[in-house]
């Protein structure tokens, strides 16, 4: 079996940073800094469906997750602490938001409608670093310590780390729940060698109102 490798683009995660990993000391797309301005500015389309169903929202939420299958005496847990300036704030200094064309942090789009399979999209995060996002599968089942969800969108994130190596970032949603499963890998001359995953063990959402109920 192939063995772990770590690359500079080891930091700290959190819900709203590295296409929406939870945790600290683990790999992310683009270790670039970026402002908010370097975000694609030109969408082709935008919102034909409810993006911000696929990751709720709101001060209180919470989320646990179990990492490359090891449980832990203390849960990894995401918790969404304020809402300032636009962006929901975490516990682990992350921020997201929804806004006319999709789901994003400062640096990215996570997800950007239409929510359909082919979609894609590119997020510059640097001069030096450019990440590539499409969508791979919409409406699948999705499996974790926390349940089965139903109607899950699967998007992957790739960035190259250089001519023979790409950073790939494959991210589950659940409509209601949100990130339910992330895996992170490298690929080398065609092969994948898993670098770290997550696991959705617990949630607590409040319920999301439609624009329907005002």
């Amino acid at each position: 079996m192939a063995r772990t490798t770590r690359t500079d683009n080891e930091m700290k995660l959190s819900f709203g940073v590295g296409g929406g990993a939870v945790l600290a000391a683990a790999l992310v797309l683009g270790s670039g800094c970026a402002s908010r301005q370097q975000v694609d500015s030109a969408p082709r389309a935008r919102v034909t469906g409810d993006v911000s169903q696929y990751y709720p929202l709101a001060v209180g939420n919470r989320w646990t997750y179990r990492v490359n299958g090891q449980e832990r005496e203390q849960p990894e847990a995401i918790e969404i602490l304020k809402e300032e300036d636009g962006y929901f704030h975490d516990n682990r200094g992350g921020q997201l938001t929804v806004d006319a064309y999709g789901l994003r942090d400062p640096k990215r789009y996570l997800l950007r409608a239409p929510v359909e399979v082919g979609n894609s999209w590119t997020n510059v995060v640097s001069v030096s670093s450019t990440e590539r996002y499409r969508i791979l599968e919409v409406g699948v089942r999705c499996e974790a310590p926390a349940g089965t969800f139903d109607n899950c969108v699967r998007v992957e994130g790739r960035n190259r780390i250089n001519a023979d190596t790409t950073l790939v970032n494959t991210q589950t949603f659940a409509p209601g729940v949100g990130l339910v499963r992330i895996h992170v890998d490298l690929e080398t001359k065609g092969q994948r060698v898993p670098q770290m995953w997550l696991e959705l063990t617990s949630w607590k959402v409040r319920p999301q109102v439609s624009s329907s109920e005002g």
